[in-house]
Formats: C-alpha cells, sequence, structure tokens
C-alpha cells in the first residue's frame, strides 16, 4: 500500500512536498484553509514584489533624463494595482492547484487538527472528516505579530497584510521594523511619492546584515528624503482622526498619516493538536526539526515558517522537495539535507541587495580568516550603460584554499546576480572557476568575475 502522507497547509512547503510525494507513488492529502499556494507567499512575498516592481517603474520614469528621454511623467492608479496584484495571485494559485490536480494530489478545504500520532481531523464547510497517516506535514506558516501596544484598524494603523495596497496611499507613511520586511516597505511608499519615517531599534537598518551593506541602503534612503530615528524602539501607537503618532522608548515621536507594523511573524502552530500527537514545539511556538526537518517524533515532520528555520518560501520550498524523498524512503543523494547556511537572500529595496554564506562582518566576528575583494559597479559598462552605477560586488573566499565562502551585492538586478555566488557556495567552487568563467560583455555579473580577480 502507498505511504499516506497528509500535509496541513498548502504553501510553498506543503505544496512542494505533495506534489514530489505523490510522483514518488504516495498518497497524499493537502488540508488548506486559507489559499493554496500559501498565505505568506501569495498574500506576503507576491503583492509586495508585485508593488516594488511598480515602483520601480515610477522611478524609471523620474530619472528618464539620464537615459537620454524627455521628462515623463507617472501617477499611481490603486484600483489598477489592486486588479494586477489580484491577477497575479490568481494565476499563481491556479497553477499550483493544477499542479496538484494533475500529479493526484486531494485538496480538502478545511482546519486540519492532529487528534494522534496518526489521526487528523478536517472541519470543512460540509462538516468534520477523518483522515488516517503514515506520515504528517505540518506547514502551517506564520501570520504578522502584533505587539500589545498595537491595535491595527485596517485604515491608519496597518499590519503588512493590510498594505498591498492599502485602502488609500499614504501622505506620509511611519514604517515600524526595519528588518527586510520593513525597508522594503520604505523603498515602496517611497517610490510611490509618501513621505516616509523608519523607526530602526538598532543602531542600523538591517540589523543582520553585512554593516557596509545596511550603510549602502541607508545612504540612499536619506538621498531620496527618509527619515531614520536610528536607535528608537516603538512602545505605543495613537491616532487622533486622520493622523496618527509613533511613541518611542526614548521620548522621540514619529508622527504621520498612517503606521505600518514590519516587526515580524509568529508561526501558526496553535491549535493544530501537536500535543495530542507528542509534537514539541520551542518557547516561541516553532516545531523544532533535524536534518531531514522531522520534529522529536520521526514521522511527523514540518517545514516552512513554522519550522523556525530561515522564513523563505525558496528554502520552504527546497524542505517540502526534501520531506518528500524522505517521506517514501528515497536516498536519492548522499547528502539530503538543507543547507541553510548557504540559503541565498535578497532585500527588494532600490539598489537591490543580495546576500548569500559567509558574511564579511560576520567572519571577522568570529576571528575566521577569510580573503574579501570588492568591485564597485562603477567601472562595469553595463552599469553606466543603465544610467545605474549604485553599489558593488563583493566576494568572500578562503585565502588558502581559494573557495568560495560567499559574497555579498548591492545594486540593480543583485537579487538575480546572487545566484552565480549561490552555486559557487554551494558546489565549493573556487573563485578562480568563476574568473575562468566566460560571461556576457556587456553585463552587470562581469563584475563577478572582476571581483574573484
Amino acid at each position: 500500500m502507498p505511504t499516506r502522507l497528509v500535509i496541513l497547509g498548502g504553501g510553498p512547503a506543503g505544496n512542494q512536498a505533495a506534489t514530489n510525494a505523490a510522483r514518488l507513488g504516495a498518497d497524499v492529502t493537502v488540508v488548506e484553509r486559507d489559499v493554496v499556494g500559501g498565505a505568506a507567499h501569495l498574500w506576503d512575498c507576491i503583492p509586495s514584489k508585485a508593488m516594488i516592481a511598480t515602483g520601480a517603474a515610477l522611478t524609471f520614469v523620474e530619472r528618464s533624463e539620464g537615459m537620454g528621454l524627455l521628462t515623463l511623467d507617472a501617477d499611481v492608479d490603486v484600483d489598477g494595482l489592486k486588479r494586477r496584484i489580484t491577477a497575479i495571485e490568481d494565476r499563481l494559485r491556479t497553477a499550483i492547484e493544477d499542479l496538484l490536480a494533475d500529479q493526484g494530489v486531494r485538496v480538502v478545504r478545511g482546519t486540519g487538527r492532529l487528534t494522534g500520532p496518526h489521526s487528523v481531523v478536517v472541519d470543512t464547510p460540509d462538516g468534520t472528516e477523518q483522515l488516517e497517516a503514515d506520515a504528517v506535514l505540518v506547514a502551517t506558516g506564520s501570520r504578522p505579530r502584533i505587539p500589545d501596544w498595537a491595535s491595527p484598524d485596517g485604515d491608519r494603523i496597518l499590519t503588512t497584510r493590510q498594505a498591498y495596497p492599502p485602502p488609500v496611499m499614504p501622505e506620509h507613511l511611519v514604517v515600524i521594523g526595519s528588518g527586510v520586511t520593513g525597508v522594503e516597505f520604505v523603498h515602496m511608499f517611497a517610490s510611490f511619492g509618501a513621505k516616509v519615517t523608519l523607526v530602526v531599534s538598532r543602531q542600523q537598518v538591517l540589523p543582520k546584515k553585512d554593516p557596509e551593506v545596511a550603510a549602502a541602503l541607508e545612504e540612499e534612503f536619506l538621498r531620496r528624503g527618509v527619515k531614520l530615528l536610528i536607535g528608537a524602539r516603538a512602545v505605543g501607537i495613537d491616532r487622533e482622526g486622520d493622523k496618527v503618532s509613533v511613541r518611542c522608548d526614548d521620548g522621540r515621536v514619529a508622527r504621520g498619516s498612517h503606521a505600518l507594523l514590519a516587526i515580524g511573524s509568529v508561526p501558526n502552530s496553535d491549535g493544530l493538536g501537536l500535543d495530542a500527537a507528542g509534537v514539541e514545539v520551542d518557547e516561541w511556538g516553532y516545531v523544532p526539526v533535524n536534518q531531514h526537518c522531522q520534529s522529536n517524533v520521526a514521522h511527523i515532520y514540518a517545514g516552512g515558517d513554522v519550522s523556525g528555520k530561515l522564513p523563505l518560501s525558496s528554502v520552504a520550498a527546497m524542505q517540502g522537495r526534501k520531506i518528500a524523498e524522505h517521506v517514501v524512503g528515497l536516498q536519492a543523494r548522499e547528502h539530503r539535507h538543507v543547507d541553510y547556511d548557504k540559503a541565498p537572500q535578497a532585500v527588494f529595496t532600490e539598489p537591490e541587495i543580495a546576500e548569500v554564506g559567509v558574511a564579511e562582518a560576520e567572519a571577522f566576528a568570529t576571528g575566521r580568516k577569510i580573503r574579501v575583494t570588492k568591485v564597485p559597479f562603477s567601472s562595469n559598462p553595463k552599469a553606466l550603460i543603465n544610467d545605474d552605477a549604485r553599489g558593488f560586488v563583493k566576494i568572500v573566499s578562503d585565502p588558502a584554499t581559494g573557495t568560495v565562502l560567499g559574497g555579498s551585492i548591492v545594486g540593480r538586478h543583485a537579487a538575480e546576480l546572487i545566484s552565480v555566488l549561490a552555486l559557487a557556495v554551494n558546489c565549493n567552487l573556487r573563485v578562480v572557476d568563476v574568473v575562468d568563467s566566460l560571461l556576457v560583455h556587456p553585463s552587470l555579473g562581469e563584475s563577478l568575475t572582476e571581483a574573484a580577480e
């Protein structure tokens, strides 16, 4: 009899596990209460990137004189932007649903919970359904974190999911949180012409990133008129009519027309009956997993945001594929686990930011010996052709072996260019391998080979 796999959640981890496990012969059922494709993916990631793309088009129009064009004007059509986002979401969701159907995966609409190690109960619109499983994958994602000092109203005080796009475009947006999501919102709404204030609780934006990378983004924000409140931690939000005030712990107050909470997420692990199945969660509600994404109960897996690993769709999808192989007992590769330290990450601001592997600051902090080479895009012909020479390429390598350990890219299309360094890091390539690779001329990629020399 085929392995029965029940998956709670149809996001990137869930749908990738489903299609791959079904292809490998498993009997797969996906339980989804919101949207097949994942709420975090289709309601967070995709809308934000669609809005950023629209903002980039506006920015290009504003900088058109540098490309030899006459001055152009453009305005944001909020209703048109909403329709565009919805159309993209619908197309992606339909594609995922069709793929699941083609692979013979059964999708049950409803809210599922474990009632034992091998049993799942689903509350559907038509009643309750009992499912028996040989293996279970918990891939229920996450939701925006809301602190006890904030009361989002969906009008003037917003969570991230209420801002794709907001009911009206803010005149002055106060963004609380300077991590990846926060700075992307700063860039997005500044591109749309709004005044923006960013409340930064640490001493730099993107506190977990390379300080040189963060400094480049801060410089660009200041150039665009963004106000940075460095070292200020928000402790309260007050609304008076059509105005909001964000109070900080040092006495400073940021005032605007709207406030946006971008201070992380919390896992959707409550109400899943994990205790009934003997599955342990940590103090934050995440399900700790091993290298095969197994919980403390061997046949119950966790993937995506709820696993407490990197909250990236790409990581979740890779986890899903690895889980599918493990569930059916397929040993396709000697090293089958996900190496989270080698996962590339991108920040879709302007300029874009992307990193992979070992960071320069991290290596110095731990005393690790590294070699760092850096090339600015100001010397790249394609960057000059694009009239955008901001940023740089930085490569971190092992001075003894020449192995590429990591790298950072700040500049146009950084999220695409980092793939070259990600491949080098994951395949243990040397800098000489990058140098000896023939790349297109003129292209931004040529700066990679220059930095590797």
